[in-house]
């Protein structure tokens, strides 16, 4: 047992001695994250009246919403109608665009694991037994059984600690990528679910004033067979019927049409209970995100944050590029056993046996190609800097945008709402006096067509006002909530 243990010691003092040579230390520039290139307030005007308070009643039973508050916000909270849920739910489950995305973040992970085990030894245990018969006739037999590393890279400099840095963030990159996949998924399918309820409501629409222009024909044209009325206006008539009906086989199409889209999303099929058959007439059921934050909560958003990986993966790339110009030290080491009896070799009286073998390798002329890596990689941090300062000016301006649209749907909804109850009362009125032979028919027919106009802008800037929310929420970089986005794993994996 002495021996054993006397072994297994020689086995782990290769182990500890290499890693005890590995640096600590990286030769990477310290990391600062660069300054905002916006504001930190939204855009003030016209356009964004109102933008800084809560124009629906706020979330969660009127609780204020505090600044990156949105981030962990659920998003089964911001959208409560549960047959969208369910939909947004099986596309998140099966769409396969998405699929790809997660199958590249665990390829990064396992990219960056790979890298990560250059920082350890590879050691590896061998038993091995020779016989051999000399000119004399005799017979030899020889045992040993040793363990140890090859060629393993003492990282004096940092260079693997810099790789593997490096490849760490790109797989924060993709987890981060992924998650922004999520959030435009959840996005996406949110849209395709209102658009294809705004297109049923706008084929009942053209269902019902095909029917109502239907009745206005038959009228007219009892009232043409008495001599009342000319055969231009039993024309007229009918252009508002055959208007109607071009709309319903065009808006039939787009149903159809929104449903394959929304199939799409899914990644599965859509149980038909969970499909919408028009715009509900409370609006309540996806809530109004309040604007009243610091433009600092963008730099939490999913793709800012791998954008900012990507710069740290460059500033990684910095420290192992600086490290080529220093030498590279290599060591090759072995202890084991060595015995003519193989059982010695477990037992105790064997010989004890080692070598160990470093190796320095200096760079002294490379062409080159060392400064040209480091130029290399200080011109791509440089580049990352500039992409990462890109995408939280494109993010400021998509909320800008968003804002802006915010600011003004209201009025923009109040007055089209206004246009339609006056327009109707119109063809009420022009309709009554019309029968009773007051009015012509062409006060009628342009009243009719003012309404169903009217109606038709009135469905179109609901549906903007609605998408408009899920804009708000998705650029803000709205919360995952009980979707697992993998961003909680850590590094040390």
């Amino acid at each position: 047992m002495h021996t054993t243990h006397h072994f297994t010691k020689l086995s782990l003092c290769a182990v500890v001695v290499a890693l005890s040579l590995s640096g600590c230390a990286t030769l990477a520039p310290d990391y600062e994250r660069p300054a905002s290139p916006v504001p930190s307030e939204w855009p003030t005007g016209e356009a964004y009246a109102n933008t800084t308070k809560v124009e629906q009643p706020s979330l969660q039973n009127a609780n204020t919403i505090e600044d990156n508050a949105i981030l962990q916000l659920p998003w089964q909270s911001f959208i409560t109608d549960d047959r969208m849920q369910k939909v947004i739910q099986t596309a998140l489950d099966n769409n396969r665009d998405l699929r790809q995305t997660l199958a590249d973040v665990e390829a990064a992970r396992a990219t960056y694991r790979i890298q990560r085990a250059e920082l350890f030894p590879t050691v590896n245990a061998n038993v091995t037994g020779t016989r051999a018969k000399s000119s004399d006739g005799s017979v030899s037999t020889s045992y040993e059984a040793d363990a140890g590393l090859s060629g393993y890279e003492i990282d004096l400099f940092g260079k693997n600690q810099s790789a593997t840095e490096a490849d760490k963030q790109s797989w924060l990159y993709s987890v981060e990528t992924a998650r922004a996949a999520k959030i435009t998924l959840i996005a996406e399918t949110a849209n395709a679910w209102l658009t294809l309820a705004s297109d049923q409501s706008l084929l009942k629409l053209a269902e019902e004033t095909a029917k109502n222009a239907q009745k206005a024909m038959e009228i007219t044209r009892r009232r043409n067979e008495l001599g009342v009325d000319s055969k231009v206006d039993v024309l007229d008539a009918q252009t508002t019927y055959h208007t109607a009906m071009a709309d319903i086989a065009s808006y039939t199409t787009q149903v159809a049409q929104d449903i394959n889209a929304l199939m799409l999303l899914a990644g599965s099929g859509v149980d038909k209970q969970w499909l919408p058959d028009g715009l509900p007439e409370n609006d309540d059921f996806i809530s109004v995100i309040p604007a009243g934050l610091t433009s600092d909560i963008l730099l939490n958003r999913p793709d800012i944050l791998a954008a900012e990986h990507n710069l740290k993966s460059a500033n990684a790339d910095i420290g192992a590029a600086r490290a080529n110009y220093f030498p590279s030290v290599t060591l090759t080491a072995t202890g084991g056993l060595a015995s003519n009896v193989l059982a010695d070799i477990f037992t105790g009286g064997a010989s004890t046996i080692w070598s160990l073998i470093p190796s320095v390798s200096v760079p002294i002329f490379t062409g080159g190609a060392n400064d040209a890596q480091l130029d290399y990689a200080k011109a791509n941090q440089d580049k990352m800097v500039a992409a990462y300062e890109y995408s939280i000016q494109t993010a400021f301006s998509d909320v800008a945008d968003a804002l802006a649209r915010r600011g003004t749907i209201a009025r923009q909804l109040g007055a089209q709402q206004d246009l339609v109850d006056v327009a109707s009362d119109s063809y009420r009125l022009s309709l009554a006096r019309y029968e009773n032979g007051v009015n012509s028919f062409q006060d009628a027919l342009t009243s009719q067509r003012t309404l169903y106009s009217a109606q038709q802008s009135l469905i179109s800037t609901q549906l903007i006002d609605l998408n408009n929310r899920i804009t708000l929420y998705r650029v803000m970089g709205g919360g995952l909530g009980g979707v697992d986005d993998g961003s909680a794993e850590t590094a040390s994996e």
